[in-house]
């Protein structure tokens, strides 16, 4: 029996970017279906969060990031542009987010056609690989035809049905809180979440016991 779990996701999040790929060959390799729930980064959900990190926080992370990307090896640059405009040295958020929102409910239309891992995958590799001007041009359409996705029809879909895509999304944070987390990449396995990049293979020894099968 093919074995179903979700895994919640966000374009602004350099983990997730790390943990997608993996959870990508899990489901390669076993009989296994992962539903990716895009959800908009905690910088929309939360604004305050950076505001009560610690002074240390940004710092290390970045190196973290840059390390296991590294050690993945996985390209890995700061998105440019950021997906969410903010002051990194005061961490304020600005009102107008001309990208992350159309970018989420991309991954949520490929996430209707039974397509969204693949999509969110391929989607990291553009705005976490060192691709500049992401935002211009063709670089997204080309993340979508790397899925064997026609960019034209899910462009179509996002303007014919922004408000039914953002209504899914909001309905994917609150699972998300629901199964007993907030942040991503968090993925969830029979009412079990399992937060971070560092989790894949515990996840993936939790759903063995299970039945997990190679294919």
């Amino acid at each position: 029996m093919t074995l179903k779990a979700d895994l919640f996701w966000s374009c602004r999040s350099p983990y997730s970017y790390i943990a997608v790929p993996r959870y990508r060959a899990l489901v390669a390799e076993h009989d296994l279906e992962i539903r990716l729930r895009p959800v908009l980064p905690i910088a929309i959900r939360e604004p305050d969060f950076f505001e009560k990190r610690h002074p240390n926080w940004l710092r290390y992370t970045l190196t973290d990031v840059i390390r296991l990307a590294t050690y993945h090896g996985m390209p890995i640059s700061m998105p440019q542009p950021d997906p969410i405009i903010q002051d990194l040295e005061t961490r304020e958020i600005a009102e107008e987010q001309p990208h992350v929102h159309r970018l989420t409910r991309l991954v949520q239309a490929a996430a209707r056609m039974g397509k969204g891992l693949d999509y969110a995958a391929e989607m990291g590799r553009i705005i976490w690989g060192g691709t500049k001007d992401w935002h211009e041009g063709s670089a997204i359409d080309y993340a979508a035809a790397r899925c064997n996705i026609d960019p034209a029809e899910l462009n179509r879909m996002v303007q014919r049905d922004e408000d039914g895509l953002d209504r899914e999304i909001e309905a994917n944070a609150i699972l998300l809180e629901e199964s007993g987390h907030w942040g991503v990449p968090t993925f969830v396995f029979d009412g079990e979440a399992f937060f971070g990049q560092d989790r894949v293979e515990l996840a993936q020894w939790r759903m063995e016991r299970a039945g997990l099968k190679q294919r």
